[in-house]
């Protein structure tokens, strides 16, 4: 991939993300109940941590599993809740080598629309729509894979000038745009439950 992502705002973790599909897969996966760049930079510190300057599903698949839940535990932890989401990701590293032959870009190679990469995505293990739809828009925004529908697909994290997720950081500033975006969201669904409490 001839691209350059900045979702950890790291540059060796952006890029790690920027030539290996797995890595920002795996940074998708992560990207939940922490901030977005601890997430991102998830997957630099899995592959370092390995010994690697990639990360090889067959190899993380094949891990065994308590080894690899301690190795996210090390201090800095990769995620807030790493025994688990070290689950996740041999899950998910397990069925790529299962369904793709450890090649994550069979996931969108030969596909003819925009719902079928969708219900590819959302067929990954830990990945729910919304995930699967917002990978999806950073796959169409940033990594030039756009097969027909893939912005309906996407839902509104495919609408163009949209700021609400990781498929439209570009930099600092659009994260702080993405960040304010949350926090209104956040608000409102409060405002939204105070309301409907008896």
């Amino acid at each position: 991939m001839d691209v350059s992502l900045h979702l950890a705002q790291q540059p060796d973790a952006d890029a790690l993300l920027s030539r290996s599909p797995l890595a920002a897969l795996v940074g998708m996966l992560l990207d939940q109940q922490v901030p977005m760049e601890w997430a991102f930079s998830g997957p630099w510190t899995i592959a370092q941590r390995l010994g690697e300057d990639d990360l090889d599903p067959h190899r993380i698949a094949a891990h065994e599993p308590e080894s690899f839940a301690d190795l996210l535990a090390a201090k800095p932890a990769v995620h807030r809740y790493p025994g688990s989401m070290a689950g996740r990701v041999q899950k998910l590293c397990q069925y790529l080598v299962e369904h793709y032959d450890g090649d994550v870009t069979g996931i969108w190679r030969d596909v003819d629309s925009g719902k079928e990469l969708l219900k590819r995505l959302n067929d990954l293990p830990g990945f729910g729509r919304q995930k699967a739809q917002i990978f999806l828009a950073l796959l169409g925004k940033q990594l030039g894979v756009t097969p027909e529908g893939w912005r309906e697909a996407a839902g509104p994290y495919g609408e163009e000038g949209a700021y609400r997720s990781a498929a439209d950081i570009t930099g600092p500033e659009s994260l702080q745009r993405v960040r304010a975006y949350k926090q209104e969201m956040k608000q409102a669904a409060k405002k939204s439950a105070k309301k409907s409490a008896p």
